[in-house]
């Protein structure tokens, strides 16, 4: 009998490590390889900088790359050719970045066109709605 409770006790020793195994193995994958490859595209972007892009910091900072060093880049903010020097590793994108606000506004600006007379229906429309929000 003592003979069967030590396979027993062996047996859950190796599922209790091939478990730990592969939990460690579902973190490498989820978690630590995805980082890997984030960081890895990003320092391929700032290695790929050349003059004329246009870049935005960290600090969202705006401008056009008139230098490249090798771990600094000079950029011209405004058409008063200000310019500001920033290690590589502060550049967020290539590009402008917008907030998730300034999306939202810009989609709902694009409302079609009213002619007049569906201006006025909805003007109408929205007068009728406040009347009956201010008799309540």
């Amino acid at each position: 009998m003592q003979s069967g409770k030590a396979d027993e006790r062996g047996t859950v020793k190796v599922e209790s490590i091939l478990m730990i195994v592969a939990m460690f193995g579902v973190l490498y994958f989820f978690m630590i390889r995805p980082e890997n490859k984030r960081k890895k595209q990003a320092q391929e972007m700032r290695d790929s900088l050349k003059k004329g892009d246009v870049v935005t910091s960290i600090g969202g900072i705006v401008g056009k790359v008139v230098h490249v060093k090798p771990n600094t880049i000079i950029i011209e903010t405004s058409e008063d050719r200000v310019r500001m020097e920033l290690t590589k590793w502060g550049v967020s994108s290539i590009g402008v970045q917008e907030s998730e606000q300034a999306q939202n506004v810009d989609t709902s600006e694009e409302k079609p066109k009213l002619n007049a007379s569906q201006a006025a229906e909805e003007t109408s429309a929205s007068d009728t709605a406040s009347a009956a929000k201010e008799e309540k």
